[in-house]
């Protein structure tokens, strides 16, 4: 045993058909339904499939068929019927097949979402039979439940595969099951027919074979002599490890630890060619969620000692923190057994906190055999350390180790000589180590937690005060590295596609903008631009990649580095560190520096020695602009000093005379003067935002409570504090960001953003009184008052 270890399990779970302890246990016990999603276009056998699982089942496992076709009296009806259906089913203990095409992801997310709301799990089974062999039976069939034969028929089919996309793990399903021909229909009626009230499946991938040629378009097919006939799959036939002759009971039962689409290290025996397995690969990559997966084991919970139940309140809650500023990023905790007493807590306590199953997920299996193993693609994985970075004893450190080969220790060299609690490191993986090319990872997060051990160094006496700390800070500093690697890797592309456009004829801050936005979903990584690496300062230089990656032009930084962080923040975390802001939140600083690059953009204003007016690109509301600090350094309020008041007061002016100009173009506009107390781009800048906020860019709670709770700072306000104080106070706690969604004028609530929108454009309600004074609100009567005075 390594005496300074304190990461989880790593030593492999018994082979056998044992359901685990604790809640886990109890759900398969008690029987838990599930939700199997029938994939595939008219004719592939769908409602064959369903009707002779309904009918055959076998082991009393009940049923219900799910019909659009019928679920209307007999009649065709909608999704949403489908989705209360299904619903009503799954809470009275029925397991549920659902017989609609879904062939689009987009069909299958509510099936998805609906299985993890209910905590059941959730299936997909494939009917991958060929092109022609669906637009023959379709076209040949009578008396359709949707009266969809005949020629017609055929038109639809082609069409619908057009648009097919395949299903994946990462959507959300537990499961999924690729019928090639006949044979695998068969083979899959059976094993779902032989299902128990209390049995269930191995997760992950089944049946899935290399992608062939392109499906014969449908005017070439129709025009064959020969339409009746209906040929078999020449793919190769997949023997299904579950249905296997003369086994009794061929289905395992094991705990279900997970949040709604827990997976479990179960390979079939048939998928051992390279090629399916790089096929399966490419498709996840497609999709890009490996290169935003963190895998992590738990942290101080085995030879640390640290006691489970606070561990797991822990773990959820500074998940769920992370995951609200962050909407294109997946957690993924990881332990080996399948009685481990971590993952059911988590499970349990993630369900109650109605965290996102589909990007809060729990693996039974090994962290480094991740994608081999478990057709889980992560490119960053999270090591639970000793103090030392050192590999040896045993659990998840070792095995990282092991796996990975010395080019990890060697790059864990270049990057830290050690670790304190609470703390973390990034670690590139060398390309040449065994766990890059095997399993795709790409970093390792070295990472330390507190310990209980009296046997371990750094004993902490069983206080959980302190211990609790230092552990909410180790899973943070995680987080937090994940999520500068994953701003690195944007920026390496952005930098890339930059590069492109400056060559062909360059490009102004906000064009950059606007194109990473829509390559990215609208302003996702906003929140966390400050994201503290951790290194020695001798090391420095050869971690910057990794831990500080740093996107500006030399020429264009000051020797004074402002976005490096301050000395007493290095003394707080205990290391030598330094905090960049991601390359596409530079785009303001650069404008604000180098103004006469971008001379002849229209989005520009307005230019002074102090300042810049800036159009936003993505305005929340009908009239929105930035007033931009040119002073380096300045890059938040956070930097704001007392010596800064002058600047201050003349940005305050510039925003009151643009918002005169656009009252004198529409007098019914109502605008607010402000700083946001965490900005999402570097460079000090101002808002002056309309009250109307009528604008498509406004699309989620972050960008409407940034701007109508205490997160928003008036500039009055700010100024007012400078003057007594000598520096801003603000908002920090980015939690409000994720309040619920109220009115800024009458304060009522609304359940999302198009809800909201709708109310507020016809809402004639006071502005709440606190705005109305000290001329926090701009509008024409006040500015004809500012005249007059």
């Amino acid at each position: 045993m390594n005496p300074d270890a304190g990461g989880s399990s790593s030593s492999p779970p018994p082979r056998s058909g044992s359901q685990g302890a604790g809640a886990g246990a109890e759900e398969e016990r008690g029987g838990k339904p599930a939700v199997v999603v029938l994939v595939g276009p008219p004719g592939c056998g769908k409602s064959t499939f369903a009707e002779a699982v309904v009918t055959g089942t076998t082991a009393g496992r009940p049923w219900v068929r799910v019909c659009q076709d019928t679920i209307g009296n007999g009649k065709a009806g909608t999704k949403i019927q489908c989705l209360k259906a299904a619903s009503d089913a799954l809470k009275e203990g029925k397991s549920v097949l659902i017989d609609r095409c879904n062939l689009e992801r987009e069909q299958r997310a509510d099936f998805v979402k609906l299985g993890g709301t209910l905590h059941v799990d959730v299936h997909a089974v494939a009917l991958d039979l060929p092109a022609k062999v669906c637009i023959s039976r379709a076209v040949s069939r009578k008396g359709h439940e949707g009266n969809l034969q005949g020629g017609k028929a055929a038109l639809v089919v082609n069409r619908m595969l057009q648009k097919k996309e395949t299903p994946l793990l990462t959507e959300g399903f537990s499961r999924i099951m690729s019928c090639n021909d006949d044979g695998d229909i068969k083979k899959a009626v059976d094993l779902y027919s032989a299902l128990g009230p209390s049995d269930s499946l191995p997760s992950g991938m089944f049946g899935q074979k290399s992608k062939g040629p392109v499906q014969v378009g449908i005017m070439k097919f129709l025009k064959k002599g020969d339409t009746s006939s209906v040929e078999k799959s020449s793919g190769p036939k997949i023997t299904l490890s579950e249905s296997k002759q003369g086994q009794q009971n061929p289905l395992p039962k094991h705990e279900k630890v997970e949040a709604g689409i827990t997976c479990r290290m179960e390979v079939e025996k048939g998928l051992d060619d390279k090629k399916e397995n790089e096929e399966h690969a490419k498709e996840s990559d497609s999709d890009n969620v490996g290169s935003r997966t963190l895998a992590f084991p738990s942290i101080s919970t085995a030879d640390f000692q640290f006691d489970l139940d606070r561990a797991s309140d822990i773990i959820v809650d500074t998940a769920a923190d992370f995951l609200q500023k962050f909407d294109n990023i997946r957690l993924v905790l990881v332990d080996l057994s399948e009685k481990s007493r971590i993952l059911s807590l988590v499970k349990q306590k993630a369900s109650k906190k109605s965290i996102d199953s589909s990007r809060f997920v729990t693996f039974v299996g090994d962290i480094t055999q991740l994608h081999t193993k478990g057709g889980l693609q992560c490119s960053v994985i999270a090591n639970a350390a000793n103090w030392r970075l050192k590999p040896g004893g045993g659990g998840v450190n070792a095995a990282i180790f092991n796996a990975a080969g010395e080019s990890l220790q060697h790059a864990t060299k270049k990057c830290a000589d050690a670790l304190r609690p609470g703390t973390s490191v990034v670690v590139p993986l060398p390309s040449v180590s065994p766990l890059h090319q095997r399993e795709g990872v790409t970093h390792v997060i070295h990472v330390l937690g507190p310990n209980m051990n009296p046997m371990r160094p750094d004993y902490l006496k069983n206080d959980y005060t302190k211990g609790s700390k230092i552990l909410h800070e180790a899973y943070n500093s995680l987080f937090e590295k994940f999520a500068s690697i994953v701003q690195s890797n944007m920026g390496k592309q952005n930098s890339k596609s930059g590069a492109e456009m400056s060559a062909s004829g360059g490009t102004s801050p906000n064009d950059t903008k606007m194109k990473r936005e829509d390559s990215h979903g609208s302003e996702r990584m906003k929140k966390h631009k400050l994201l503290p690496p951790t290194m020695t300062a001798k090391q420095q230089h050869e971690c910057t990649k990794a831990n500080a990656p740093n996107y500006h032009d030399k020429s264009t930084v000051s020797s004074a580095a402002p976005n490096q962080v301050r000395e007493g923040d290095n003394k707080k975390s205990g290391v030598v560190a330094s905090k960049t802001w991601g390359s596409w939140a530079q785009a303001l600083y650069e404008l604000a520096m180098h103004p006469g690059k971008y001379k002849n953009t229209d989005s520009i204003l307005e230019t002074s020695d102090e300042f810049v007016v800036l159009k936003d690109l993505y305005p929340k509301a009908k009239k929105h602009v930035l007033v931009i600090s040119r002073t380096d350094g300045l890059d938040s309020l956070a930097d704001v000093k007392k010596e800064h008041l002058p600047l201050l007061r003349r940005m305050h002016s510039a925003g009151l005379k643009w918002a005169q100009k656009f009252l004198e173009e529409d007098s019914s506009l109502v605008f607010r003067l402000g700083y946001h107390s965490v900005p999402s781009m570097r460079q000090l800048h101002l808002h002056i935002i309309s009250q109307d906020f009528n604008s498509t860019s406004l699309k989620n709670k972050k960008h409407w409570n940034s701007f109508t709770t205490p997160f928003f700072r008036d500039s009055v306000d700010v100024i007012e504090d400078i003057e007594q104080h000598g520096s801003a106070t603000s908002s920090s706690d980015e939690k409000v960001l994720a309040m619920e969604l109220r009115c800024h004028r009458c304060r009522s609530a609304h359940p999302n953003i198009p809800k909201l929108k709708s109310h507020i454009s016809t809402c004639k309600s006071s502005f709440p009184s606190h705005l109305q004074q000290r001329n926090r609100l701009i509008s024409l009567s006040t500015t004809m008052h500012m005249d007059c005075t």
